[in-house]
């Protein structure tokens, strides 16, 4: 799985996680390491308790602290955007072995936290990320 994870523990049960992973985006073609954020989860019983602010709290200072860019894909803008991420507005594409291609169902759901090594970005550059199995926004 690889990455850098948080647990959420109550009752020596675990309730909440998050992870971040090292990727690499391309914004027109300029490369950005990015901590790409992903498996984000609270247990429902345990939902809108702060766990899920906080999990992403911590790994939002880790994606300062490592990366130029943070970025994941959701669902659920408005949770993310309370916490400083922004909408990407732009087109977005996998990089694989033979060429781009275009994932226009995921522009919507891709979203970026800038830190301070963020390069400028207008939020509607060309947005690539690498071709993975599954999911790859």
């Amino acid at each position: 799985m690889g990455g850098v994870h948080w647990l959420a523990v109550a009752d020596g049960t675990v309730v909440g996680h998050v992870s971040v992973v090292p990727r690499i985006l391309e914004a027109d073609g300029a490369p950005i390491v990015t901590g790409y954020v992903e498996a984000v989860a609270v247990h429902p019983d345990w939902q809108r308790r702060g766990i899920g602010s906080r999990l992403m709290t911590e790994s939002a200072q880790h994606v300062a602290d490592t990366y130029a860019l943070g970025a994941l894909g959701t669902g659920e803008q408005p949770f993310y955007e309370r916490l400083g991420w922004e909408r990407w507005h732009g087109p977005t594409f996998e990089r694989t072995a033979d060429g781009d291609v275009r994932t226009a169902d995921d522009d919507d759901g891709v979203m970026v936290l800038r830190v301070p090594a963020s390069p400028p970005l207008s939020l509607r550059e060309r947005l690539s990320c690498d071709w993975r199995p599954g999911d790859s926004w």
